[in-house]
């Protein structure tokens, strides 16, 4: 085999750079690995911040589920405000009644014959509809029944309507207060 001498290569700056001095202190490494200290310092700062970002999160989230309870409460107390609005024409025009001089019983019945259409028209606005049975088939869903009489009519049919019933869009709000047919008179 050869012996051969290999002389030193000069170093390039890559070289440079990555080699360190044998005789100073490692400072390269100083500089790339931080100061413990600062972490913590780094990392308390950072919980910090995420803690208060939680805490106005939390906070804003109170904040709307309390704005949200004021408006479901102000909807419960205001529900009625449009259908209450509607009715003040008709207790206008019944009052204007009441105050009239020299009224005539034919003056007042046409008043109330207004009356009643208007309030006839305050209760269609709001989908309040009448429940008059007469002639029907005896429904416990919409009527209540107060007593059973003989009739001719066929048996389970209202046969006289003690007081009207009302729906409100569809669900009854009073049943009609009816007498229904229980079989022929005896003979």
């Amino acid at each position: 085999m050869q012996d051969t001498q290999h002389e030193p290569v000069p170093a390039g700056p890559l070289q440079q750079e990555s080699q360190p001095e044998a005789t100073a202190p490692d400072a390269g490494a100083a500089a790339a690995t931080p100061d413990p200290g600062e972490l913590l310092k780094q990392a308390e700062r950072l919980a910090q911040e995420h803690h208060d970002a939680w805490l106005r999160a939390k906070a804003e989230a109170d904040n709307i589920r309390k704005r949200a309870q004021a408006d479901v409460a102000g909807a419960h107390k205001y529900a009625i405000e449009g259908f209450a609005s509607a009715l003040l024409a008709v207790k206008d025009s019944l009052e204007a009644a009441l105050a009239a001089d020299n009224v005539t019983i034919e003056n007042y019945r046409s008043g109330v014959g207004l009356t009643l259409k208007q309030l006839n028209s305050v209760f269609e606005k709001f989908n309040l509809t009448e429940i008059d049975p007469q002639g029907q088939k005896f429904d416990p869903h919409r009527h209540q029944a107060i007593s059973t009489t003989e009739s001719d009519a066929e048996p389970n049919t209202v046969v006289q309507v003690l007081q009207k019933g009302y729906l409100l869009n569809d669900r009854v709000i009073r049943p009609a207060m009816v007498i229904v047919a229980g079989g022929p008179a005896p003979q």
